[in-house]
């Protein structure tokens, strides 16, 4: 079909991916400050500051949540698609490394406790985030380093009676006192040694890509595949629905294992002592707030599980959780992205949220169907994912895709729900029927507000945009930014059609074989500089519309599944 929306790219965003692709074809090390240049030229709409000689600090923030706390004294960056990769090339065996995590990025990544990360990627959506995530990191840590070594004296350590003295370090770095409140918190106790180390060196990046052919990735993807495989004999031969969103709601609604722990969830609450957590219980309580009890609990048992402590109740849970019918599958040694089996008939309909299922869930034991949940990947990883899980399929009844996006009409914690998808991985403007309309998710959302009828645009990096280039799509009515969408209906296309899809076309794929939905929530709104959910504090921004779509979804699936064996 040919296309009504004409294709767009920014000619500087494209300038931007020619010049760092083409330097990481090399079989040396890159210097990131190459690319320094053309990164600022881009304009893009997360660091618009990029030329300034004051810090752009949401860029810097909005950076630094996504690359491991040790990026501070890395030199180099490695990127490759599997343990053995990184083997073949000479750089060792990084799994006898440090594990190292980003705070907002899912990316398996290794440090070697000097100067060198290693990181794991499953597609070249993994090259589009990394690279200009470490050039703005750069740019601005290099500013700041000027700027602490222009204060007269040099610093000192701050004295926390006196708040003058962070507001007059704030007026030196040129930025609002806010900013630098935002870096204390995120840096905690070691906010004092890291602006000592942003003034005792600059940063001057290299980065290396050791393959990166499709190949690469596929074998990737495939080695991912098996691992699964072995891991969930006897599941696979079965009539599955996949559903790619995240490693904790859907399994926390179905299993019940947190909700039946109140109380000792309540104890770590009283023991945490974190005024946040106790102010929003007791809000609830008092009926202050309309929050969820239930979705409390579960926000508690996420934070509680990533405590020292909680060993012995994650043992509990797996066993729990095993023995109504989930099974948890770590991908280990390859991409960051875990997997969850879920045998509809082996679930507890008593134990179950009372949000899923309106007629007790009885008939759900005659089901012979699966729930395949993954730990959503990041851009054309999901394309390679479905693809795999698709040729492996014995028969797929649905398709659901759960995850976040930047809105440009909306708030944080709105839903948006699309029916037309332009990819700018393959060009394509996708239309397709949704499974989901704002009456299965409003009845469960608190806060936010159901946006459907919407048009989604997949782009190929958060930091890949410019205010010109975004305005296009919004004239043309698209308000939903994401990085999944479109490489999910790729693999949907390829699911029932005889051929590769298709470059540059209006794709319609109305009258698919199986149930397809795709719900997103508004964890940024780039035309408001600095806001997104991995720089606010506790709120239900991103717990309300998470576990309100998870319930849509699930409450799908099982209304789906009754009628197959009514």
């Amino acid at each position: 079909m040919e296309r009504t929306v004409p294709y767009t790219a920014s000619e500087e965003v494209e300038l931007y991916l020619r010049t760092y692709y083409s330097l990481l074809r090399s079989t040396s090390e890159v210097q990131i400050r190459t690319l320094e240049e053309v990164h600022s030229g881009m304009n893009s709409l997360l660091h618009t500051g990029a030329r300034s000689e004051s810090p752009d600090m949401s860029a810097f923030i909005y950076s630094l949540l996504r690359l491991p706390d040790c990026i501070q004294h890395v030199r180099t960056i490695v990127l490759g698609q599997s343990t053995k990769v990184f083997l073949r090339e000479g750089i060792g065996d990084i799994e006898a490394w440090q594990v190292v995590t980003a705070r907002a990025r899912r990316r398996r990544c290794y440090y070697n406790g000097t100067d060198t990360i290693a990181c794991i990627i499953a597609s070249r959506s993994d090259i589009d985030d990394v690279v200009p995530m470490l050039t703005a990191y750069q740019i601005e840590w290099n500013k700041l380093h000027w700027l602490l070594n222009r204060i007269p004296g040099g610093i000192k350590r701050l004295d926390p009676d006196d708040p003058t003295q962070l507001e007059s370090l704030a007026g030196e770095l040129r930025m609002s006192l806010d900013d630098l409140i935002r870096l204390q918190v995120i840096w905690e106790d070691d906010f004092y040694e890291i602006i000592q180390n942003i003034a005792a060196k600059s940063v001057s990046f290299h980065i290396r890509l050791l393959s990166g052919s499709l190949s690469d990735y596929r074998r990737a993807t495939h080695a991912w595949w098996q691992h699964i495989e072995k891991k969930a004999k006897g599941f696979l031969d079965r009539p599955i629905y996949f559903v790619s969103s995240n490693t904790h709601s859907l399994v926390n609604l179905v299993s019940g294992f947190a909700l039946q722990h109140r109380d000792e969830l309540l104890g770590y609450l009283e023991n945490s002592k974190d005024p946040n957590l106790l102010q929003e219980w007791f809000d609830i309580l008092q009926e202050n707030v309309p929050s969820s009890k239930e979705n409390f609990f579960y926000y508690l048992f996420k934070k509680y599980l990533q405590t020292p402590s909680s060993a012995e109740v994650r043992k509990v849970r797996d066993e729990y959780e095993q023995a109504c019918g989930v099974i948890r599958i770590d991908s280990e040694h390859f991409f960051d992205v875990d997997v969850q089996i879920i045998d509809i008939a082996k679930l507890d309909a008593g134990s179950m949220d009372e949000r899923l299922c309106d007629s007790g869930g009885e008939c759900l034991t005659e089901s012979d169907a699966i729930i395949i949940n993954i730990d959503y990947p990041l851009g054309l990883g999901a394309y390679h994912i479905l693809s795999k899980v698709s040729e492996h399929a014995n028969e797929v009844l649905g398709v659901y895709i759960l995850g976040k996006a930047a809105t440009l009409n909306g708030v944080i914690g709105d839903v948006m729900i699309a029916n037309v998808v332009h990819d700018e991985h393959s060009r394509n403007t996708y239309i397709f029927p949704n499974a989901f309309t704002a009456a299965d998710v409003a009845p469960y959302l608190v806060y936010g507000t159901v946006l459907d009828n919407q048009k989604s645009v997949t782009v190929r990096g958060t930091i890949l945009q410019n205010a010109d280039y975004m305005d296009v799509f919004y004239r043309e009515g698209y308000t939903d930014i994401e990085m999944e969408a479109g490489p999910y209906l790729s693999a949907v296309y390829e699911m029932f059609r005889p051929n590769r899809y298709p470059v540059d076309e209006i794709v319609n794929l109305y009258h698919i074989p199986f149930d397809l939905g795709l719900l997103h929530y508004a964890s940024d709104t780039p035309l408001s500089k600095g806001r997104n959910l991995g720089v606010s504090t506790l709120s239900y921004f991103g717990m309300d519309p998470t576990y309100a779509t998870s319930i849509a979804i699930l409450r799908r699936i099982f209304s789906l599944e009754e009628t197959r064996w009514r």
